[in-house]
């Protein structure tokens, strides 16, 4: 099985389902009545009676709303590409009343008489609707040829918010002939961002003309480029050409660009318009969200609080980014944490936060970390269903299990395994944050078998209405851990991950530390503790000396031993008495000559992180279309950046950028090359300035 598939699929696709794009299926059933479903990655969100006219046009809005090509919309419903046009254009300038108010035969068979009727009553505008159409977009048309060579400034943003910009600050605004660059195969990254995530348009309308420091970042993260400093390597003229920026600047003018970026403040914001888009445009997936924490250290002088380090078993200075993805690998979100992440209050603010974006509620799957009856509780409680590993398992009492009681065999990842579900009730005594005392509930407690390595384990789970069968739960908790935990490494070793631009420091909240009372009381201990050792082994070995009476003699050497140990014991006593009545953190301003631990401040950090998953989920994409134009799966990866590594040429007129890369060598990976340009450019990428990007694959043209 491929590892980026969570469970089984069929390969024959059904004659009557249509993949109509993001994730949307239409299925016509062609038994009597005549019925269509609509769903998105798996998920039912329209079943409709084609012969229901209304029902009909409705279905066509809610496909076109979530993201379906009219293309094959009307290729399904077997009707004209223009007839969906004008279902979307009435929608538009007259509302769901002017699409679906029909006419009554019963009053009258006269078009003209039902006109007027509705007109009176529904105070709609009398006429045919797709003549109306046809005479606004005609004057749209009139309008934009118009002001095609006059208009000069540009407006972007959202709702109240709007910011100018003027078109000489646009980008692509240049116009040139064919110029060489050896980014040419960025350009990828920009059409699919532009088309998909209408990327350029959000971070236009939250920084204007501040946009470029952004389209850098994007060759960063595409190129690997791991500091603004290591773009003195870069040639300005041809990554210039490919951003859009005419020349790439000099360092102090990029850092000019970042900190009039990151000081406005907006990066919070910009990352929660990102996710909430990409989550309610079906960009990523819904059902098994993964989350994780990753270490981002810190090399500098000043007092931080300590993250942990996995790989060395030890805590360090630094940060701690939580990170969410997908079944396949696309990130979902992330959020960056003062010093060791909390990942339970992570997941349970997940689940929260989008609960009211998404259909339905998406499974968390997290790591034992996240393991703890308070935190199930939390999560039961909230509704949020999970899978986890369980913690502290008896691998003696797992290896006792019977082979038979596995019944339940299934592959993942070239290797067989079995499983078989049991239940486990917890008792939770206190619930923060609640008016229970007490919380018992049932856990799914599911075994998993590795027959390939002789190993058992086993893991919780709660799927509350979420149908997940017991095979579901275990490809879960599998499908992003061991051989399969692939996208953060990925990630690292393609993108500058631990990058962090602008350093700024600034006062923690969190500056209470651990009593340095506490541990030199626990110094004192252990130097005891050593003492008693040494006399223990004394005693062991010193003869016992008697009186002629046969009591023991009270000066000899056993007996001394003896009274040693016994004050040794009674300090000890005391030492511990002390311990404990000390209070485990203190507020280090009561202190002499104390530090106050400073806070990384991530404004910089997330606005380069957004570039990185932006770079990171195109990619994907980019990716799974390649599979449908290149075999050997195996290299489809090596594949996509070759062609993103390609050198090229760019052409700049007055109505399009046209970017040719140079061509693969060996036949079948440069007709997937050109497969890949071909739908890229397909996809109608539009700059700001009504440029059209249009990416092909050919020889030099100088």
């Amino acid at each position: 099985m491929q590892q980026d598939q969570l469970f089984s699929s069929v390969n024959d696709k059904p004659k009557n389902q249509f993949d109509l794009g993001k994730g949307l299926i239409l299925e016509v059933k062609e038994n009597y009545p005549q019925t269509a479903i609509l769903s998105q990655n798996g998920i039912v969100i329209k079943r409709c009676k084609l012969a229901d006219k209304t029902a009909k046009k409705l279905l066509v809005i809610e496909a076109l709303e979530h993201g379906a090509m009219k293309s094959r919309l009307a290729s399904a419903l077997q009707m004209s590409r223009q007839t969906i046009d004008n279902y979307q254009g009435t929608v538009k300038h007259f509302g769901l009343d002017g699409l679906v108010k029909g006419y009554d035969p019963s009053v009258s068979k006269s078009v003209r008489v039902q006109r007027e009727k509705h007109a009176q009553h529904n105070k709609r505008i009398p006429g045919n609707r797709a003549r109306q159409l046809e005479q606004i977009r005609r004057e749209k048309r009139q309008a934009r040829e118009e002001q095609k060579h006059e208009q000069s400034v540009f407006k972007f943003g959202y709702e109240d918010s709007a910011i100018l910009v003027e078109a000489e600050n646009q980008p692509f605004s240049e116009q040139h002939d064919w110029e060489p660059s050896r980014y040419a195969g960025v350009a990828t990254y920009l059409v699919v961002l532009i088309t998909e995530w209408k990327w350029l348009q959000l971070v236009m309308g939250y920084f204007g003309s501040a946009f470029k420091i952004f389209m850098v970042f994007l060759l960063m993260a595409a190129r690997n480029i791991r500091s603004i400093e290591n773009l003195k390597n870069v040639r300005h003229r041809e990554a210039g050409i490919v951003l859009g920026l005419r020349q790439l600047a000099s360092k102090p003018k990029l850092w000019q660009w970042f900190y009039n970026v990151s000081d406005k403040g907006r990066s919070i914001s910009l990352l929660s318009d990102y996710f909430r888009y990409q989550i309610r445009s079906g960009l990523v997936g819904l059902q098994f969200w993964f989350s994780d924490g990753h270490l981002l250290p810190y090399t500098g002088k000043q007092p931080v609080h300590y993250s942990y380090n996995t790989q060395r078993r030890m805590p360090v200075p630094g940060q701690t980014s939580m990170v969410t993805c997908d079944q396949h690998g696309r990130i979902v979100g992330f959020e960056i944490h003062e010093g060791k992440g909390n990942l339970k209050q992570y997941i349970l603010n997940l689940g929260k936060t989008w609960n009211d974006d998404l259909p339905y509620s998406a499974v968390m799957v997290f790591d034992r970390e996240g393991s703890a009856n308070s935190n199930y509780s939390k999560l039961v409680l909230a509704g949020i269903p999970f899978v986890a590993w369980q913690k502290n398992i008896n691998t003696e009492q797992l290896s006792g299990i019977e082979d038979s009681k596995f019944d339940e065999p299934f592959e993942f990842n070239g290797k067989s395994y079995k499983v078989f579900e049991d239940e486990k009730v917890i008792t939770c005594d206190t619930v923060e944050d609640t008016e229970i005392g007490q919380h018992c509930f049932k856990l799914r407690h599911i075994f998993i078998w590795n027959q390939s390595s002789k190993r058992k384990t086993c893991a919780l789970a709660w799927s509350g209405d979420t149908n997940l069968s017991t095979i579901d739960c275990a490809r879960a908790i599998l499908h992003r851990w061991g051989a399969s935990e692939n996208t953060f490494k990925h990630t690292k070793e393609r993108h500058p991950l631990h990058y962090h631009p602008g350093f700024k420091l600034v006062e923690s909240d969190r500056q209470e530390i651990k009593n340095p009372a506490v541990k030199q009381k626990q110094d004192q201990i252990k130097t005891i503790k050593k003492d008693l050792k040494k006399l223990y082994k004394k005693l062991s070995k010193a003869k016992e000396v008697l009186n002629k009476d046969g009591s023991p003699r009270e000066n000899s050497v056993r007996e001394r031993i003896k009274k040693d140990i016994d004050n040794y014991e009674a300090e000890l006593d005391k030492l511990n008495g002390e311990k404990k009545a000390l209070p485990e953190k203190v507020d280090p301003t009561t202190l002499e000559d104390y530090k106050s631990i400073k806070k990384i401040d991530n404004e910089g950090k997330n606005l380069f992180d957004f570039v990185t998953v932006s770079v990171w989920n195109a990619r994907k994409m980019m990716v799974s279309w390649l599979r449908s134009f290149y075999s050997q799966d195996n290299e489809v990866v090596d594949l996509f950046y070759a062609i993103a590594d390609c050198h090229g040429w760019i052409k700049s007129t007055k109505t399009e950028v046209i970017v040719r890369l140079e061509p693969l060598q060996q036949h079948s990976r440069r007709m997937a090359q050109e497969e890949l340009c071909r739908k890229l450019t397909n996809m109608g990428a539009q700059m700001p300035n009504g440029k059209w990007i249009k990416i092909e694959v050919g020889e030099s043209p100088i």
